[in-house]
């Protein structure tokens, strides 16, 4: 049970680190000063990258405590 729980976490670390790009891509896009049909485009990426990195970190999470109940 503990290869659950490695796994979990390393994919749970993964995906806030996926949050954490999604953050600085959202924060240069700003400064970019797109107009507001480049804008919605550019925060519609980092939309899809951040709903990705939030099921990662889900899917890590279940597997930690899949592992932690069954260990």
């Amino acid at each position: 049970m503990q290869a659950l729980i490695w796994a979990g976490s390393a994919l749970t670390l993964a995906g806030v680190a996926g949050l954490v790009l999604c953050v600085f891509r959202a924060l240069r896009a700003r400064r970019s000063g797109l107009d507001e049909a480049a804008m919605r485009l550019a925060l519609q990426k980092v939309v899809t990258l951040n709903l990705a990195a939030l099921g990662l970190s889900v899917l890590g999470l279940m597997l930690v405590v899949a592992g932690i109940s069954l260990g």
